[in-house]
């Protein structure tokens, strides 16, 4: 069961630096992966575990659900899927113009079934040096592979409004990037939406306003689509990577918290070996944007 902290904070999983998250509504799981334990998580939002899928991967830092609970998740060699009830599993994209992929950080459906996602260069972060650039692409439901933007610093957290008709990004170490999309989801006037030299992950609430995590900040930093500050949601973590909105009525936060000194350490090459990675559960005032499974058809 979950322990509860201070102000309606609740832990309900540990590890060494948890990262992607993913939230099955219709089963009620939230999926969380461990870039250095490996593998992707489950549990119940009371903290009851559900299981482990790929417990020897590590960097995975994106996870989202496909249709049917199947669980897609990024990292070394591109994105995989897992099918927690049947236990199949395969790559649903592992090359890219006819090249092994280097590795893919976080992803998101693109509303027709596909999805939207960024790469990352493991092979350098795995060293400890300067990673090179990084790319947006979509995948469409029927697999064609599509390069939306490329020569980015690092890409990680992104997010889709389709209502407001805007993609944003994470350039970790420069902000968060906006980008209007086209009729045929290109993107198009690329911008900073907001300069955070510690940009993470983020998600959208159902009035299209931004949260943001950063893995030096124990705060979400909530922006307007017009790029307005709405304020900081506080938090008792040390840093934040990444949050999904859950429950019956979108209103509970699920976050990964990491010690606050853990990304920099990652980035130097460090090692990471104390259980000091958190996912917490909170409440928040906004209902988030719901994040509806990909479509892919997986054999």
């Amino acid at each position: 069961m979950g322990e509860t902290t201070k102000a309606g904070f609740e832990t309900i999983a540990s590890g060494l630096y948890l990262e992607g998250l993913a939230v099955d509504h219709e089963r009620d799981t939230i999926w969380y992966s461990d870039v250095i334990a490996g593998g992707i998580h489950g549990v119940k939002p009371d903290g009851t575990k559900v299981g482990v899928l790929n417990p020897e991967r590590m960097w995975t830092g994106g996870v989202l659900m496909n249709a049917g609970g199947v669980v897609l998740s990024t990292g070394e060699g591109g994105i995989l899927w897992n099918d927690p009830q049947s236990g199949r599993s395969g790559w649903l994209i592992d090359r890219i113009d006819g090249q092994p992929i280097n590795g893919v950080n976080e992803l998101v459906p693109d509303g027709t079934g596909g999805i939207f996602f960024g790469t990352n260069d493991i092979e350098m972060i795995i060293k400890g040096e300067t990673p090179r650039p990084t790319a947006l692409y979509r995948l469409t439901v029927e697999r064609e592979l599509i390069l939306l933007a490329d020569g980015l610093g690092f890409t990680n957290g992104i997010a889709y409004d389709p209502l407001h008709r805007r993609f944003y990004c994470n350039d970790t170490f420069n902000g968060t990037l906006v980008f209007d999309v086209t009729d045929d989801l290109a993107l198009t006037n690329q911008r900073l939406f907001l300069k955070k030299e510690d940009a993470d992950g983020m998600a959208l609430d159902a009035e299209g306003n931004l949260w943001i995590t950063g893995f030096r900040s124990n705060y979400l930093t909530r922006m307007r689509p017009d790029g307005t500050t709405i304020g900081r949601f506080e938090t008792p973590a040390g840093s934040i990577t990444q949050l999904r909105f859950g429950g019956a009525d979108a209103r509970d936060i699920y976050f990964n918290s990491v010690p606050a000194d853990g990304g920099d350490t990652l980035k130097e090459g460090g090692a990471i070996t104390q259980t000091n990675s958190f996912l917490y559960r909170a409440r928040s005032d906004v209902p988030g944007m719901p994040i509806a499974p990909a479509g892919f058809a997986l054999a």
